[in-house]
């Protein structure tokens, strides 16, 4: 798994066009999640390499990109109700 998989998960994602309900319900793929995951636990035990730090930076980014991207649209969400 490299970043660059978790990267095209989410243009894949916006590429097909979307609504707000959409971006709100997105979640990464299995694989996604298991290798943050195990990338968090391993910084937190052994440590992990340059690349890999560099790894995770980039997976707290797109989730940065991704909350931001869910505010929004809610935001919309509640402005389309009003």
């Amino acid at each position: 798994m490299t970043i660059s998989r978790a990267y095209e998960e989410v243009i894949d994602f916006f590429a097909a066009g979307t609504i707000p309900d959409n971006i709100i319900a997105f979640r990464p793929s299995e694989e996604t999640k298991q290798r943050v995951a195990d990338l968090i636990r391993r910084e937190k035990t052994t440590g992990l390499t340059h690349d890999e730090s560099s790894e995770l930076d980039h997976y707290m980014q797109l989730e940065h990109l991704m909350r931001l991207a869910k505010a929004r649209a809610r935001k919309f969400i509640t402005n389309e109700k009003a």
